[in-house]
């Protein structure tokens, strides 16, 4: 059987079904004797007699009753394989493997289903994780692209910035500084701050953010979770250091501010990245360059800041 042909179970599952090798031979467009060579042969390989004839009709032997098993299921598993081999060849039926840190998810889902609109018979797998989650997600190759603020500098990556991330400092409405103009970074000093864990994207914005003023400031809660954060915020728990792509909906129903303080926003990017060597498929490139091209007017859309807000950043960055 090691030298049997995917072409000879394909004729030999032609005759078996039909049970006549006439048929066979129009059915696979060849001539009767080629159909008969085939099936010869291959009845040499496994050894056995696969047809019997009985006056003017073929009949399958046991043993080519069992193999008509196997030949279909193989045909059937390379029919697979081309099918799933093609949807490498274009972006239609294409699986889009994408995965973003968590400040993403709150606009991410709507820029794919943007794009799927754009292209049916897109598969989405999306998935969201912490910075370090999400560094293994590329370094251990599961993910095609990548959604980050920090491109990693410790490997090697190609990486494009999509569109401007800002950063700010939240507070409840009746915070005492919510009223205030440039506050001075100084006087955070005082206040209690809720953060993100040491090593996310959030805190190291906040360590850039606030540069040497970071040690002095008050962590009253160290918290993993975004959601959560706003809520002590939102309690009076103090105030925290987040992604401005994170908080619109409280901005929009007033139960957080931003406040005005000098130096903020931190202005930073969007990044989609990937492996140098990796070879995206279709589906992926086409993603990318769709993000480039239409992922920051999508975002400005889905996040519908305020439009005071977004004019004294735009004077920040």
């Amino acid at each position: 059987m090691k030298n049997a042909t995917l072409r000879q179970l394909k004729v030999f599952e032609s005759v078996a079904r039909h049970l006549n090798f006439s048929r066979a031979a129009e059915e696979l467009h060849l001539t009767q004797p080629a159909i008969s060579t085939q099936v010869k042969t291959l009845e040499d390989h496994v050894g056995l007699p696969l047809f019997e004839q009985f006056g003017k009709k073929i009949y399958l032997t046991p043993a080519g009753t069992k193999l008509l098993y196997f030949s279909r299921a193989i045909i059937q598993q390379f029919k697979e394989a081309e099918e799933e081999m093609a949807q490498f060849k274009g972006v239609s039926g294409g699986t889009l493997n994408v995965a973003v840190i968590s400040a993403g998810d709150y606009f991410f889902p709507r820029l794919l289903v943007e794009f799927a609109r754009s292209n049916p018979g897109v598969v989405l797998n999306f998935t969201v994780h912490n910075r370090e989650e999400l560094l293994g997600q590329l370094a251990d190759n599961l993910t095609d692209l990548a959604i980050m603020v920090r491109p990693p500098t410790d490997m090697d990556t190609v990486h494009d910035a999509f569109s401007p991330h800002p950063y700010v400092i939240v507070a409840p409405p009746n915070h005492p500084l919510a009223t205030h103009k440039r506050i001075p970074m100084s006087l955070l000093a005082d206040e209690k701050f809720v953060v993100r864990e040491k090593g996310s994207d959030t805190w190291n914005s906040m360590q850039e953010g606030l540069g040497s003023r970071l040690p002095h400031i008050n962590v009253a809660m160290e918290i993993k979770s975004t959601e959560t954060i706003k809520q002590a915020v939102i309690a009076g728990m103090g105030i925290s250091f987040l992604s401005a792509h994170t908080i619109s909906l409280e901005l929009q129903t007033g139960s957080l501010v931003v406040l005005d303080v000098q130096g903020l926003p931190l202005m930073l990017n969007w990044y989609v990245v990937h492996r140098k060597n990796k070879r995206l498929p279709p589906v992926a490139q086409a993603f990318k360059s769709f993000l480039m091209t239409e992922g920051a007017d999508l975002i400005r859309q889905i996040i519908r800041i305020d439009p005071k807000l977004e004019r004294r950043w735009k004077r920040a960055g």
